[in-house]
C-alpha cells in the first residue's frame, strides 16, 4: 500500500493495477459530489484499470468508499481591484447591486463552485457565475480573480498563497469552522459575519465493486498506519491538511450526508450540467 503526494492536488488519482485487476482510487471530495449531483443521470462512477488490464469497474459512491484521509480549507478570496477587504464589504457590495458582482470557479459542479453557492445562500446575496473555459483550470481562474475579470473566488489555500502574500489578491475569510494554520490572520468566513459556514475539500479511498471484504479490512489499517508517519503527517500540515478518522460505516454516511448537502446548494441556484 502507498499513498501518492501528487494525488493530494488533483481530483482523483488511481494507484497501479495489480494483476489481479483490483486498484484503489484516491478521490476529492466536493467535485466528485457534485459532479455526481449534478449529472442525476450518472449513477455509477466508471473507472477503467490501466493497461493491459483493461476492466471497467461500476463503483457506487454509497458502498465502496472504505478510508477517509484529510480535509483541507478553502479561502475566500478578492481581486484588488475589486476595493473589497472583508466579508461583509463583499456581502454589503453584493446586496447593494444583486446580479452584478462576479465569482470564479474552474466548472459548473466543481468544490470551488458549490462552495461559492454555498456562501451566497448563508450570506443571501446573488451573483453571476463564471466558469472556466474548457481546458482551463484553477490557476487560470485565480488569474482571472486577479485581474479583476471577477469580482470574487473560494480557492484552495495552497493554490491561493502566492498571489495573497504578494498582495494581489485579498483573503477574506477560510472556509473551514476554525481558523488555518497557513493563514492564521485570517478569519473564518463564520467569525467575519456568515454565522454557521463551514466548507471543506476532504479526500478518501474507494475500491472496485466486489473487493473482498477482508482485503477492504486490511487496507484500512494500512491506511491508518501510513496516516500515522511522521513524515506525512508533516507533510499534510505544510498543505494545511487535516487528517481526518472514521470506520468504514461512518465513512459511508459522511459521503452521503456530503452528497445530500450538496444537492440542496445546488438545486437551490438552479444548476444544471454541463
Amino acid at each position: 500500500m502507498f499513498f501518492s503526494k501528487r494525488a493530494f492536488n488533483a481530483p482523483s488519482s488511481s494507484l497501479r493495477c495489480s494483476g489481479d485487476k483490483s486498484f484503489l482510487l484516491l478521490l476529492m471530495s466536493r467535485a466528485l459530489v457534485a459532479l455526481i449531483v449534478v449529472a442525476s443521470r450518472v449513477s455509477y462512477l466508471l473507472l477503467r484499470c490501466a493497461p493491459p488490464y483493461g476492466v471497467f469497474f461500476g463503483l457506487s459512491l454509497r458502498s465502496y468508499q472504505f478510508a477517509v484521509l484529510t480535509r483541507q480549507a478553502y479561502v475566500l478570496v478578492a481581486g484588488n481591484s475589486s476595493g473589497i477587504t472583508t466579508v461583509t464589504e463583499l456581502v454589503a457590495a453584493a446586496k447593494a447591486k444583486p446580479g452584478e458582482l462576479s465569482f470564479g470557479s474552474p466548472g459548473i459542479g466543481t468544490g470551488s463552485h458549490v462552495g461559492a453557492e454555498k456562501f451566497n445562500l448563508a450570506a443571501g446575496v446573488k451573483a453571476v457565475h463564471v466558469p472556466a473555459p474548457p481546458g482551463d483550470g484553477i490557476a487560470e481562474t485565480i488569474a482571472k480573480t486577479v485581474a479583476g475579470h471577477t469580482t470574487y473566488l473560494l480557492a484552495p489555500i495552497p493554490l491561493a498563497m502566492a498571489d495573497i502574500r504578494s498582495g494581489k489578491l485579498r483573503a477574506l475569510g477560510v472556509s473551514t469552522n476554525r481558523r488555518s494554520p497557513l493563514l492564521p490572520e485570517v478569519p473564518t468566513i463564520a467569525e467575519a459575519g456568515v454565522s454557521g459556514f463551514d466548507y471543506t475539500i476532504w479526500y478518501g479511498v474507494w475500491a472496485p465493486a466486489g473487493t473482498p471484504q477482508q482485503v477492504v479490512d486490511q487496507l484500512g489499517k494500512d491506511i491508518a498506519r501510513a496516516m500515522a508517519a511522521p513524515d506525512l503527517l508533516d507533510w499534510f500540515a505544510k498543505h494545511g491538511a487535516d487528517p481526518m478518522s472514521m470506520t468504514q460505516p461512518e465513512f459511508a454516511r459522511f459521503v452521503l450526508s456530503e452528497s445530500e448537502s450538496a444537492a440542496r446548494i445546488i438545486k437551490a441556484p438552479g444548476m444544471k450540467s454541463q
